[in-house]
């Protein structure tokens, strides 16, 4: 069974469905799936072609009426029988994930920019340095301080094996300048005595 699916509304391109549409295609097996924003009479719209056995896609229509991404604005889903060619969800994912890499690049490349500038005003401001030594000598004092540096360390922890993750997939030079900020990390913590 074949079905496209179109979403309209005021806000329905950048924020995030056809990464929501693949989430919830993967989560329910559905073999066939292919995405793509439209725009029609000045609405934005996400067009998804959907391949798969009846109740897989009743499913999935439940879950489109009922659910949509947080920063959604839709004025209307509509459905209706589809007999053209369908793409497979694993090229779906792969797309998504490179637009998604297209995204985050600029922003790790601004944040390894930043990081460059905090590095060189820790240099030049000694009493900065001197500052962070007390808070690193209070926080064996106060315990919440020392709990909440654990849960930034955690999340942080988690982020650097998240972009771990993506650098596998990113082009052998953004590997590289993924590799710097990674060495900005380690040295802003060796900094500010964080393991």
């Amino acid at each position: 069974m074949k079905l496209k699916v179109k979403i309209t509304g005021p806000k329905v391109h950048e924020v995030g469905y056809r990464v929501f549409l693949l989430k919830h295609a993967m989560n329910l097996a559905l073999p066939g799936l292919s995405t793509y924003n439209w725009e029609e009479n000045g609405q934005q719209e996400v067009v998804a072609l959907i391949e798969g056995d009846e109740a897989r896609i009743a499913a999935f229509r439940q879950i489109l009426e009922k659910t949509r991404p947080e920063l959604a604005d839709v004025s209307g889903v509509v459905c209706e029988d589809y007999d053209g060619d369908v793409g497979r969800t694993g090229e779906v994912a792969m797309f998504c994930s490179f637009v998604q890499l297209d995204k985050a690049i600029p922003l790790l490349l601004d944040m390894r920019d930043d990081m460059k500038a905090v590095r060189k005003n820790t240099d030049i401001i000694p009493e900065m340095r001197d500052d962070l030594k007390a808070v690193r000598k209070n926080t064996d004092i106060i315990p919440e301080v020392r709990d909440d540096l654990k849960a930034v360390r955690k999340t942080s922890d988690m982020t650097l094996a998240e972009i771990k993750g993506l650098r596998d997939d990113i082009q052998p030079g953004f590997a590289m300048q993924i590799q710097q900020i990674q060495a900005d990390v380690r040295a802003i913590k060796e900094r500010l005595g964080m393991p």
